[in-house]
């Protein structure tokens, strides 16, 4: 296990060396990224009852498994294909990224093939978050999780989040479509994009009604039906 999580380290670390701060094409590449955390957490959701599975010791969920199953999930959804080498700086931030993704189900293998306990605290929305923290370490690129209804404190929006999550609940906006600005954070330009997330019938067992009953994490539920505003994904990247 150990030597797994080097050579994925070694990987991630391989990946960024000399990148420069911003790829060119920067809400292409923003885009890019963005897709692969809801590639990745699709991964993640279809995984999860047997992650949760108490009496099942090898899940079988390794990081070569998400590898392989995301590479699917994100040629699907981005037209974009992970088992072709980095070319491009654009391309070196991508393979960045999911070098991380695997890092972290590498770091939960135990957790994940713990036996007797259902609950793991490794859902889509944790492998999501920790990807991201991983990400920006090794870029400088953010990438998180936020909602009005935010449970960790990570993922409490900015003003700007805030300012667009609200936007996304206007009925005049189209639903499912981003948002993005280049503004000024830090005397530095930057873009910002923002990806609306809605609640499916998955998330419903956690978020879903009656409002404020427990649920498995023993957090109080959101009383959300299908469809409902989940949040969004939050990229944050600065612009050369």
């Amino acid at each position: 296990m150990r030597a797994t999580v080097f050579v994925v380290l070694l990987t991630l670390s391989a990946l960024v060396t000399a990148l420069p701060a911003q790829a060119a094409g920067e809400p292409e590449t923003a885009d890019l990224l963005v897709k692969m955390i809801q590639a990745g957490r699709m991964v993640m959701a279809k995984h999860q009852v047997e992650i949760n599975n108490p009496d099942l010791v090898d899940k079988g969920f390794t990081p070569e498994v998400f590898e392989k199953e995301l590479t699917q999930k994100y040629l699907e959804i981005a037209k974009y294909d992970l088992s072709q080498p980095p070319k491009t700086p654009q391309d070196k931030l991508v393979q960045a990224l999911l070098a991380a993704g695997k890092e972290v189900v590498s770091d939960h293998q135990p957790a994940i093939n713990r036996p007797g306990i259902a609950y793991k605290n490794f859902i889509p929305a944790v492998w999501a978050r920790k990807t991201g923290e991983k990400f920006e370490r090794a870029t400088g690129i953010r990438l998180k999780l936020t909602s009005a209804n935010y449970r960790y404190v990570g993922n409490k929006p900015d003003e700007f989040e805030a300012e667009v999550l609200k936007l996304f609940e206007d009925k005049e906006y189209p639903k499912g479509k981003g948002y993005t600005r280049t503004t000024m954070q830090d005397g530095k330009p930057v873009l910002r994009m923002i990806v609306p997330e809605y609640a499916g019938k998955a998330c419903l067992s956690c978020h879903g009604e009656p409002k404020g009953q427990r649920d498995i994490s023993g957090s109080g539920k959101e009383g959300w039906v299908e469809g409902s505003l989940a949040g969004a994904i939050s990229l944050t990247m600065t612009v050369k």
